[in-house]
């Protein structure tokens, strides 16, 4: 509605800019002219859609913000009732805070890394231990990116967080309307039945962070038994990524049953990496990896390729390489042609290699067992090691690197996909496992590398992989 843009409401309030709308519903900045200062004025208008629904919830949320006081919740100043020729309704007129949503900062290309989630968890957490322990509880109800305000970054800090718009907004009393609303997406599944408790507002505070570091809206990640799978989407460290994954469990009592345990968690993920820790017995969901503790140390087997369309073609292949040589061998000797004997066994030294590369990729285990003493690493097939094991003492281990999945482009623009790597450093020497050289994923090589870091007391780095070019 432009032609609502100059209008003075109340006998006070000059709409200066439309801020968003809904069917029945507009937002407005507009100047206080007895004040003098910017407000932002909720409009319900009968008429273009509204409903009773509508109503009730302009009304509740009227009458909860009047019960509010927090630095990081909008005021109530004023509501009162618009009766003109041209307009009937209700006007709902709070203070104006001049921020951006998170939805802005994201569409703009600010990046959030794992520190900045972190900060922007806990302060909204906060906001919402102060919502929930209210007589009775107030539910938001519609945790999402677009009513998150954050201000501009001050020095080293995240910016100030805001949480607003509470036109879905809902106290947790028995008899309270069972009205389904919210945002599809950030909605935990018993918002869909018009069941809402504090840890709805978990659930959706989870799916906001999970698309600032995604980028893909939560309707829009793949799912699997109603879980989203964001994990193979994003660089966090395990901690976190299973701190939210209780944030969005799908099942109430597999979620954080409060805003405080949430956070008193979150608190405590950066524990003393000499603590017992279920994530070290925890692989990632669906993972191959077998870890366990054992009165020696921390036993970390890692499981062979498996078959894939690469070995249907290499299998025949070897065979015939390696059954043609064995005759040409045969003719040479039994011929006299030693010269070609000899030529015959060097390449039959090749396709015995080759053969045992596909045992290894079909039967070779790898081990990192981390004892009190020392890190040893060494390969198996069917129990028998083929090669020797890499012992590295663990006061000489400097550091574990984590290098992400990437791309890289030549100097004619050729593409190359750089698989996942974990390097643990110690002097000249290093232990390196390659993603695409194990039976595991990307998110395994992430969760493997935080996992010895906390267990071994030394520092995760993620590094960009060196790549020469042609």
């Amino acid at each position: 509605m432009a032609e609502l843009i100059g209008q003075i409401l109340g006998d006070r309030y000059e709409l200066l800019r439309e801020l968003g709308s809904l069917p029945g519903r507009r937002t407005y900045l507009a100047l206080d002219r007895r004040r003098y200062e910017q407000v932002v004025l909720k409009l319900l208008l009968f008429g273009s859609g509204m409903t009773w629904d509508d109503f009730k919830l302009f009304e509740r949320e009227a009458a909860v913000l009047q019960t509010l006081d927090h630095p990081a919740i909008p005021r109530y100043l004023d509501y009162f009732e618009i009766n003109t020729p041209d307009l009937k309704g209700f006007a709902l007129v709070q203070t104006y805070i001049e921020a951006k949503s998170l939805a802005t900062w994201q569409a703009k290309g600010r990046v959030f890394g794992e520190e900045d989630l972190r900060l922007l968890a806990d302060r909204l957490l906060d906001i919402l231990i102060y919502l929930h322990s209210r007589q009775p509880p107030v539910i938001h109800r519609d945790i999402k990116p677009t009513n998150i305000l954050l201000g501009d970054r001050s020095g080293h800090d995240l910016g100030k967080v805001y949480l607003v718009d509470f036109g879905a907004v809902q106290t947790a009393i028995a008899g309270s309307t069972r009205t389904v609303v919210g945002t599809y997406g950030y909605m935990p599944p018993e918002q869909f039945g018009g069941k809402t408790l504090p840890a709805s507002d978990l659930y959706a505070l989870g799916m906001t962070l999970i698309y600032l570091a995604t980028g893909t809206p939560p309707d829009e990640l793949p799912q699997k038994e109603l879980r989203v799978q964001f994990q193979p989407l994003v660089s966090l460290s395990p901690p976190f990524i299973r701190w939210l994954e209780k944030m969005v469990a799908p099942a109430l009592e597999e979620r954080f049953d409060s805003a405080t345990a949430a956070r008193q968690t979150l608190k405590q993920l950066d524990t003393s990496p000499h603590e017992a820790s279920p994530i070290t017995k925890t692989p990632p969901y669906g993972s191959r990896l077998q870890v366990r503790e054992t009165p020696q140390g921390l036993l970390v087997q890692i499981p062979p390729v498996g078959f894939n369309v690469g070995l249907f073609f290499l299998i025949p292949f070897a065979v015939a390489w390696n059954g043609f040589l064995v005759v040409w061998y045969t003719l040479a000797i039994s011929s006299g042609f030693w010269l070609m004997a000899v030529f015959a066994t060097g390449h039959l030294a090749v396709g015995l290699g080759l053969i045992g590369s596909i045992l290894h990729m079909l039967l070779g285990w790898q081990v990192l067992m981390v004892t009190r003493k020392d890190l040893r690493f060494y390969e198996h097939i069917l129990g028998f090691r083929w090669r020797p094991p890499k012992v590295l003492p663990l006061e000489v281990i400097e550091q574990i690197e984590f290098q992400p999945q990437g791309t890289y482009c030549d100097r004619e623009g050729d593409r190359q996909d750089l698989s996942s790597k974990l390097v643990i450093r110690a002097g000249s020497q290093a232990i390196k496992l390659t993603e695409n050289g194990l039976g595991v994923t990307s998110r395994d090589v992430e969760w493997l590398a935080y996992t010895l870091g906390r267990y071994l007391g030394r520092r995760v780095i993620q590094a960009r992989q060196n790549v020469r070019s042609v």
